[in-house]
Formats: C-alpha cells, structure tokens, sequence
C-alpha cells in the first residue's frame, strides 16, 4: 500500500487492499495538537479532488477533528455553514425544529464517526414505536441522508450510514403523484402561521426537489420527500 506523497504539507493519496482510495492529510488541533485526516473516494482522481479541498479547508481554519466531533455537533454546523444560505428561512427553520426535538436527542451525543446504520434503523423504529407517522419519520431519515452526505463531501466519513435506511409508509405501492407548483404555492399559502406550517414547507421543498413539481399528464397531485422509495 505505497503512498503517493504530494510535497510537504499538500498530503498523501493511497489505495487500500479493498480498492477503495485514501486521501491522507495533517492538521491542527485548537490546542496545537497534530492530527491526520482523510478523505475517501472511489477514483485516485476524486481523492485528489477531496484532498484538495480539505486542505483548502485546513489552510482556511474550517479542518474539523472528525474523531471528537458529535452528530449533534456536525448537524448544527451543517445547519449554519450548507443550509442556512441555501434555503427559505422558513424551510430552514423546519430542519433546524426537526433536528432540534428528534435526531439531536436521540443520536447528537454520538461520535459522528462511531455511528452505524444499525443506531440510523434503531433510530426510526424508536420514533415510530413513539407514534410519530411513518410520513414524519421519512422526513426524519432524509435530513439524516443529507447531514451524513455532507459529512462524506468533507471528508469526514468514508460513507452515509443513512443511505440505504428506509421506512415503509401506508399506500405505497400506489401510484405517486406530485404537486404542480401552484398546487404547492396554495397548500404553503393555507398552512402560513399554522402548527404544522414548518413541516408542510419540509413535505413540499424535499418533495419537488426529487419530482421537479411536474405531475404527469392526466394525474391529480400528491408528494413524497425526496429520496423516498
């Protein structure tokens, strides 16, 4: 397993005995301490590309210790730096409720690095044991699916432990049909200042995300989160 070192201070990239390609990096730590990062791809090039940016990152001062960082401490950093400018306050507001009052008290004290998607699986059948609605725990696992993606963009992970974990919701197997934007527009507009305005703002921007809000010919509209199955 010979690594391909890049000069002083721009890393090393090597492949390990399952195909799978490492980029290796230093950093510091806020107390001075020296620590080794990586990044993960399937490509030597798309490990270059990673390493790259998590050495611009380094350089930059946002180098983050993947092994003392929390879920909950990864899913609020993930809210204010990728979220918050890319998304109607509103639907940012309705993660930020979401992750607040489910996924931070259930898993936020776990090591980011540490988890599985056995705790991701134990997770969804304990929400829904609690009597929340499979709809509302898909929502739940799609934020996931996000936030752990985002941990693998920077490097932090070598995967996304919530991709494959699913929940299976009533009527499936039934034709999915989707919202026109106007349809979209008048439910947002009937749901403004309401109790469940925050989660019918998550339904509706995670739902056209995947379906372009582009019902077939002929369909009436209903919605599903993206990612869904």
């Amino acid at each position: 397993m010979a690594k391909n070192k890049r000069g002083n201070g721009e890393g090393s990239i090597y492949r390990r005995k399952d195909g799978r390609w490492v980029g290796q990096y230093t950093f510091a730590t806020p107390d001075g301490q020296k620590k080794r990062g990586y990044v993960y791809a399937g490509t030597r090039e798309e490990t270059r590309v990673k390493l790259t940016k998590a050495i611009a990152d380094r350089d930059g001062g946002l180098a983050y210790d993947a092994g003392q960082l929390t879920l909950g401490e990864h899913v609020d950093r993930w809210l204010r730096h990728s979220v918050k400018d890319s998304v109607k306050p509103i639907t940012h507001e309705s993660y930020s409720s979401l992750a607040r009052n489910h996924i931070v008290p259930a898993l936020g004290r776990n090591s980011l690095k540490d988890l599985t998607p056995d705790h991701v699986r134990a997770f969804r059948a304990s929400k829904l044991e609690a009597g929340l609605s499979s709809r509302t725990v898909q929502y739940l696992l799609v934020l996931l699916r996000q936030a752990f993606g985002q941990a693998v963009e920077d490097g932090l992970l070598p995967r996304n432990v919530a991709q494959g974990v699913k929940v299976k919701q009533i009527g499936d197997g039934e034709e999915v049909r989707y919202f026109s934007p106007e349809q979209a527009k008048a439910l947002l507009a009937a749901a403004r200042e309401g109790r469940l305005e925050a989660l019918y703002v998550l339904a509706v921007h995670t739902g056209c995300a995947r379906a372009n809000c582009s019902p077939s010919a002929g369909r009436t509209s209903t919605w599903r989160p993206a990612g869904s199955r």
